[in-house]
């Protein structure tokens, strides 16, 4: 499995360079927030709404926090959820401007299962997002699983079929060095925007066909 593992890492590496995307230095509450707007809405949407917000506030959880709640829905309106994401973004803003004094790094010297559990207990922060913000913002050994990432990860064969959120996780991270943790996450993504796709995917144009077990040629 370690083998077909770092093929897999070896075809993505050539395939999809140059890597832009390997900076950990990233603002951790700007990533919290544009990865609550992400759920359950597209890439576009999530990024248009994130550049309304911005544009509308200083991103700042002290200046969120004294947000008047329809302004905040007004600039989330393209994405899904928006009233329900716009109510969690002011009060996850009190909170860590009251707890953290506005600043998510604190939590940076704690143990990794510890900063963990500090964030999902947050309101609105799941393992995912909790994982997007230890990585993305801290470079934390972790690999955040999205629809994406699940989906290829499993078509590949490199995790169990039907697995939970932590069985793809810990799966995926026990066939790679904590160093690749970041270029996996993003790789697998950007796999499965061009070629793995859900309903049709790309088999015969992917680069990965040669390794893939779940291949439709035909």
């Amino acid at each position: 499995m370690e083998n077909h593992a770092k093929k897999i890492l070896q075809i993505l590496n050539r395939n999809f360079l140059p890597l832009k995307w390997e900076k950990k230095d990233r603002d951790p509450f700007q990533i919290l927030i544009a990865t609550i707007i992400s759920q359950n809405t597209s890439d576009k949407n999530t990024a248009k709404a994130y550049e309304n917000l911005s544009k509308r506030f200083k991103m700042l959880s002290k200046v969120l926090a004294n947000a008047e709640i329809s302004e905040i829905e007004e600039c989330l309106k393209v994405a899904g959820l928006y009233r329900n994401k716009a109510r969690v973004i002011k009060h996850i803003s009190k909170i860590i401007e009251k707890k953290f004094g506005g600043d998510l790094k604190s939590i940076t010297c704690l143990p990794f299962e510890e900063s963990r559990k500090t964030l999902m207990e947050l309101p609105g922060v799941g393992p995912k997002t909790a994982d997007v913000v230890l990585l993305f913002a801290f470079g934390k050994p972790t690999i955040p699983v999205d629809t994406h990432v699940n989906r290829v990860a499993e078509r590949l064969g490199l995790v169990p079929k039907n697995g939970n959120y932590e069985t793809v996780r810990k799966s995926l991270q026990s066939l790679y060095c904590p160093e690749d943790y970041l270029r996996v996450h993003k790789l697998l993504i950007s796999l499965g925007r061009k070629y793995c796709k859900a309903k049709k995917p790309l088999c015969l144009e992917c680069p990965l066909n040669v390794v893939c077990p779940s291949k439709k040629m035909a």
